[in-house]
């Protein structure tokens, strides 16, 4: 019994040893070597290559080259000196269709867009200009959008192209004739689309023709005018306003659009016709005063009389312009000598035009700076003619023949005139308000005057 007492409590304590033993297994041993790598798996394939994005424009300096501080700060107080900005016609013309492709902004920009046509087409009975804007287009200020109309379209260089650089048709002759003056890309020709002389209609003609200038020329002494054979007897009416407008100097400086006369003198055009562009002199820098860049001025004057004070900027004369190897100034016996010639053909015209008056003048003067124009005749002539107008000469000393007011009814008869003297006053107001006294082309402006004169006396003028 001792004994099986001694073997329980032996198997006892042998039964505690080993769970002793089987707790002390639960605790972390030392870590063991790491273990050799796996293999790496299969490469999966490749997906679709993504579309290509649409390329971007190349980088360009065009914003500054325009925007710079220098650049764009200069043009714009440039521009307010020039009268295409402030002259006051784009407010004046507004919504006139006829007259708005050269003073409304807009206009200008829908006639060469649209290729307009300067023909007269026969419509209700009478011939009418087609050369005319829309009325939604008849508006707006000159700026720089009528000279650069594709401006911030692409913002690079192509944005300072010209509205028009192409041949431009002559409304006087109703789109018969063009000028085309291809130097410098035909940049002058911009400037030639307005800077043009107007057509002259036939006031008593019923169907509204363009006065015939081969008539003025052929029939010399055929009557133009008589008072005294009455108003339906004549052609063209004689009124203050009859005249060929103020844009005669694009066809001046092209050599044409003035009535050419046989006389001593060829026609024929000075060297600025071809080789120098309006831009040449007249956006030429640096300024000189007010002169110079977009202000498009050659003198240094808002408006006023021409005078001993007037000064120029002749830096495209000079710089790089046809004057370089010798230099011209207000001084020069060239500028000088053309300026006297002119004036004197000029005045001695005026004198033979205004001999029909019997005493007294037929032209127009203003000595005032309203007119343009003073100081390129000794008589200060304006190109319009002394005839009495209520609203726009009421000081006028002869009668309007189409009005019967009392007024102008105790005014004296205007004097009749034959086609020659018809065609000396048109070449009168042409090289009168042309403005340089011949500069702008010398030898055409020349033989004009001089034959002009010739063909009154051979009238017995």
């Amino acid at each position: 019994m001792k004994n099986l007492k001694k073997l329980v409590f032996t198997a006892g304590l042998m039964i505690v040893a080993v769970c002793l033993t089987l707790t002390s297994c639960n605790k972390e041993g030392p870590q063991g070597a790491t273990g050799a790598t796996g293999a790496t798996g299969a490469t999966g394939a490749t997906g679709p290559a993504g579309k290509d994005g649409t390329n971007g424009k190349d980088a360009t300096n065009s914003c500054k080259e325009c925007h710079a501080k220098a650049v764009v700060d200069a043009v714009a107080t440039e521009f307010e000196m020039s009268k295409h900005n402030w002259g006051g016609a784009a407010f004046e013309e507004a919504g006139n269709t006829s007259c708005g492709p050269c003073h409304e902004q807009k206009a200008y920009i829908y006639v060469c867009q649209n290729n307009v046509s300067a023909a007269f087409q026969f419509t209700g009975g009478k011939w009418v200009n087609q050369y005319a804007s829309n009325a939604a287009n008849a508006i707006g200020e000159i700026s720089c959008y009528t000279c650069h109309s594709s401006l911030h379209t692409t913002y690079e260089k192509t944005d300072l192209v010209l509205t028009n650089t192409a041949a431009v048709p002559m409304t006087m002759w109703g789109g018969a004739k063009t000028i085309n003056l291809t130097q410098g890309g035909g940049t002058s020709n911009l400037c030639v689309k307005c800077h043009q002389p107007r057509p002259l209609v036939c006031g008593n003609d019923p169907a509204g023709r363009l006065l015939n200038y081969d008539s003025v020329k052929n029939f010399p002494t055929a009557m133009m005018y008589d008072s005294a054979a009455g108003v339906k007897n004549t052609m063209l009416k004689p009124s203050y306003r009859m005249h060929v407008h103020y844009g005669a100097v694009g066809a001046v400086y092209a050599g044409q659009g003035g009535i050419e006369y046989p006389g001593s003198v060829s026609y024929a055009n000075s060297p600025h016709t071809t080789l120098a562009t309006c831009q040449d002199c007249h956006m030429a820098g640096p300024m000189t005063g007010i002169a110079g860049g977009h202000s498009f001025n050659v003198r240094n004057a808002k408006e006023s009389a021409l005078s001993s004070s007037t000064t120029w900027n002749f830096n495209g004369c000079n710089t790089t312009g046809c004057h370089a190897a010798s230099p011209i100034d207000a001084s020069s016996a060239k500028w000088q000598a053309t300026r006297t010639e002119i004036k004197g053909l000029l005045n001695a015209l005026a004198t033979k035009i205004n001999a029909c008056g019997g005493g007294h003048d037929i032209l127009h003067a203003d000595a005032s700076a309203a007119n343009l124009w003073a100081g390129i005749t000794t008589g200060n002539y304006d190109g319009y003619l002394d005839i009495y107008s209520s609203s726009t000469n009421p000081l006028g000393y002869w009668r309007d023949p189409y009005s019967t007011s009392a007024a102008n009814m105790a005014k004296p008869k205007f004097p009749k005139l034959l086609m020659v003297q018809t065609g000396a006053l048109i070449n009168f107001q042409f090289c009168l308000r042309e403005y340089s006294l011949g500069i702008h082309n010398t030898v055409y402006v020349r033989a004009l005057l001089t034959n002009t004169m010739e063909a009154m006396t051979a009238a017995g003028l």
